[in-house]
Parts: C-alpha cells; structure tokens; sequence
C-alpha cells in the first residue's frame, strides 16, 4: 500500500494527466509526469520531465524518483512500461497494453474471452481490403492498428469501389475492417479494478460524437436496467480477464435488440468519465490513485445526474469563448487545461449537474452552437 505522501509517476501531462495530478495533490501524494511538451496541462500540478514517451532512458529516470507509475494515454510504447517493469511497479502493465493499444490484438482478445464484438477481418494489403470487404459487406470501417483516436486512422466504406482510396486514405497501414454497427446508442463503462481483484464500477454512461469527437456524455445513460447491469457485467468481465489494476473504459454500442457490443477499451482514466469529477462521491481519478496505490476503492454513487460537455478550440476562433454564461449556470462546472486554442482540440469540459438532462442538454447546445 501507497500512502499519501508516496510519488506517483505519470507517463503523459495532457488533460488526463493534470486531472489525475490535481487529485493526487489533494490527496496528498507527490506526482511526477514525463511529457515532451513544456506547456504540457498537468505542469501546473507536476514535476515536469521533458521527453518524449518513447524516450527509455529518461522513462527510467523518472522510475527511480517514483513509487509506482501509470499512464494517461494509451500511446505510450508498450516496450517502455516493459523496461520500466524492471524496476518499478507499473499499472497497467506492458503486456495488457500491448493487447489494448493494437486494435487487432484487441480484436483478437475480445474472440478470445467470448466477448460480443461487430464482424472483423485483418486488414494488411489492398488485395486483403477487397476480400474483406466481400465477406463483411458494406457499409464497413477500415481501421489502422494503432495510433488512432478521436476518428483518426479511420476511414467509412460505402461501396467495395472505395477500397482502393480508403486504402490509400490511411496510408496503407496495416489495419483493421470492420462491419458498419447500425447502433441505437453508444454507451460507455467507467470501472476500476483493485489489485486484490475488487471493482467498482460507476454508472452507466451515454455518449453523443460530433465528427468523431466525444460532444456530450449524459449519465446515467437512457437505457433499461437490465441494458444497465449487462453493460457493467461485461465492462467488469474485461477488466478481469486482462487482469487490469486502475480505472478502465470500455465503450459499447447498443443495438435496437438491446445487444451490447464491445467497441473499444481503454486502460487509463477517460473523457466519457469526467462527469465522476464532481457528479460522483469518488473521482475517477482519485479511484484509479487508489487502485494502483493499493488503497480501498472509493464510493461511486452519483450525487445528482449528469451532463458533461467538450470545450472545442473552435469556440475560441473569434477571441474568447463565451464562459459567462456558463459560470452564471447555478449547476455548471468549468474546468480548463491550460491548452493553447486549436480547431477541434479538447480545450476543457463543463459538468452540469441537475434532474432535468433534456434541459442542461439544449441548454449546452446553445453554447457551442
């Protein structure tokens, strides 16, 4: 067990890491981050090394001035939490990111355990692409293996004529086909698994995306208890068969028949769980502390339900955005990341909490237009 006062050593300083730092403090740990950015979000609340997450030795540095590490973002090199595993205790380990951070290992994981998942076919040459996309039909997603995010590395088939150009689209990087999923919602699991095997899994949320970027998150989400229980029953089923120690997320779609899928995991704290930052008894990021600090994870009951919506650089592409009518909101929350204003970069979030989601979401919509 880690208490206060330990070091907690963060790989990646972007939204999630300074959230996670934020808490730490509070809590009363030290926190080190290793990012390449020195405007990185979470300096404010780190001790900042500059370099780049595949940069080993500078990774092994920051182990020997820590107590245990994790990371915020998936991208980090599964080889280098390998190296860093020789010296310090790390969650998650190299060997679960190497399964999560390859959508076909990912793929082939979930076939694996049974797990519900769309049609998919691997994806290495164009020859590969037209006979997968025979066999699953069309419309389909072709999906580069790694790297992808917030709709990049990815590309929509309407016709097996496109092949060639959505081939060429990603770079002819190997890659990933899969079968169009005609979806009711898009729903996602926030849990944390303890390394004594105990998880807590918070309430169900409900995601809306606006070109490929999470927009709004509403939970708890709009689906039937027994919709509810399924999605918590699943996410918690794969956190245990990859053996996970921290918060995890696992996004799902639910289709007209009330089946879930599983469409994505990520080992590491996530935007769709932000509204815990303030909607629930226990943060995400102050659960994912204490499951990799070996504390008892923490209450996850939802105070009031709640609305969270994404701060886009676009609403800063005429000067300031108008945050004065979202501080005047008696239920909203306003959290900044310090990050310079870019279209389509994640700038911050606003958390409302209130009975009434319908309202709190047009009231939303009327602030990004």
């Amino acid at each position: 067990m880690r208490l206060p006062g330990s070091t907690i050593g963060v790989l990646g300083g972007g939204q999630l890491g300074r959230m996670l730092a934020m808490e730490a403090r509070r809590m009363g740990y030290r926190v080190r981050a290793l990012d390449p950015d020195p405007d990185a979000c979470a300096a404010p609340f780190a001790e900042l090394t500059r370099a780049r997450l595949d940069d080993v030795d500078a990774a092994l540095q920051l182990a020997a001035q820590c107590d245990v590490l994790t990371i915020e973002t998936e991208h980090v090199p599964a080889a280098v939490l390998a190296q860093l595993e020789t010296v310090r205790e790390v969650h998650p380990n190299s060997a679960l990111l190497a399964t999560v951070q390859d959508r076909l290992r990912q793929r082939q994981f979930l076939a694996r355990h049974g797990l519900p998942q769309t049609a998919w076919a691997q994806v290495d040459d164009l020859p590969g692409l037209e006979r997968a996309l025979a066999a699953l039909g069309c419309p389909a997603v072709l999906k580069t293996r790694t790297e992808g995010y917030d709709g990049k590395g990815q590309v929509r088939i309407g016709a097996v004529s496109e092949a060639a150009d959505a081939w060429a689209a990603i770079a002819s990087a190997p890659a990933v086909l899969e079968a169009w999923v005609g979806f009711e919602r898009e729903i996602s699991v926030i849990l944390a698994r303890g390394g004594d095997g105990d998880i807590a899994v918070y309430p169900v949320a409900e995601n809306e995306h606006r070109r490929h970027v999470l927009h709004i998150t509403r939970a708890p989400a709009r689906v039937a208890p027994a919709v509810a229980q399924r999605a918590r029953e699943l996410g918690a089923a794969v956190a245990e068969a990859l053996g996970h120690v921290g918060v995890m997320a696992v996004e799902m779609f639910l289709l007209p028949d009330g089946e879930l899928l599983v469409n994505e995991i990520a080992p590491r704290t996530h935007n769709s769980g932000h509204y815990t930052f303030g909607g629930c008894v226990t943060s995400q990021f102050e659960q994912h502390l204490r499951a990799i600090c070996g504390l008892p994870l923490g209450e996850v009951t939802q105070a009031k339900p709640a609305l969270m919506l994404n701060l886009l650089g676009d609403l800063w592409a005429d000067g300031a955005p108008p945050l004065a009518p979202i501080l005047a909101h008696p239920g909203a929350r306003l959290h900044l990341y310090g990050k310079a204003p870019r279209p389509g970069r994640k700038l911050g979030h606003v958390l409302v909490l209130t009975d009434d989601l319908d309202q709190a979401q047009a009231w939303a919509d009327g602030i990004v237009g």
